[in-house]
């Protein structure tokens, strides 16, 4: 069965990357959630997919000139006021005592191939161990140094390389990396390379599909999994073929 993500949570209805995206991505029935982390300038792990608050929140500034104390003043849903009461930029370790409640994966995407945070790998697998989800965390990344890296902190935890653009036999790049999956932007993979990958053990997760088409397209070939925006959405077509 093809699993559903939800990225960054219920993005599509709800504000991306709050524990209200993730809460809603359970109601609806995902099976994992995706979220992107990054460090405060105090080294706390936050989730949050820009580098900068400015897009998101009704802050201004890079994530590594904040500290913990400013970013969790700000308001992650400032443009939606009427329909959510001012949610937080989550801590990673809040996310993962809420995890702990229910079995949802959950895909933890490192934002450091534009900005090098030093450690940030060391503290996300120091916080996996922690809650003890080593068998339920994907880690992956546009830097796919920094996934290796995490791969030999911790051999137990999945790995998966981000691309955006065609990568020749990408299945077997991904196990030069050790890596049990690929997490390839939707136009770089076809239905054969999806086919071919996952005959040869790498789980492949294209990125983000909201359309209906591609659903179904992804559906029909057994795809493993996929991240959408609209789980709910996908969910009702999972259900329907």
């Amino acid at each position: 069965m093809t699993l559903i993500f939800a990225h960054r949570g219920s993005a599509g209805t709800h504000p991306e990357n709050t524990l209200e995206a993730f809460y809603e991505a359970d109601k609806v029935g995902a099976d994992g959630i995706e979220l992107d982390v990054q460090l405060t300038k105090d080294g706390e792990v936050i989730v949050i997919h820009d580098e900068t608050v400015d897009r998101t929140t009704n802050g201004k500034g890079f994530v590594k000139d904040l500290t913990l104390k400013e970013v969790q003043k700000l308001d992650a849903s400032y443009k939606n006021k009427k329909l959510f009461r001012k949610p937080k930029i989550p801590l990673l370790r809040e996310v993962f005592a809420w995890l702990k409640t229910n079995n949802l994966y959950c895909n933890i995407e490192l934002k450091n191939n534009i900005i090098d945070y030093p450690g940030l790998e060391e503290k996300v697998v120091e916080i996996i161990r922690e809650f003890e989800m080593e068998h339920r965390i994907i880690i992956s990344s546009f830097n796919h140094y920094s996934i290796v890296h995490c791969y030999q902190l911790e051999p137990r935890i999945e790995i998966a390389p981000l691309f955006s653009s065609t990568i020749y036999m990408p299945w077997v790049y991904a196990r030069s990396l050790r890596a049990k999956s690929i997490h390839p932007n939707i136009r770089a993979v076809t239905d054969e390379i999806i086919k071919v990958a996952e005959h040869n053990g790498v789980a492949v997760r294209p990125y983000t599909i909201n359309k209906e088409s591609l659903m179904k397209r992804l559906f029909q070939v057994n795809c493993s999994a996929f991240f959408t925006d609209y789980p709910e959405k996908a969910i009702k077509i999972r259900s329907q073929l």
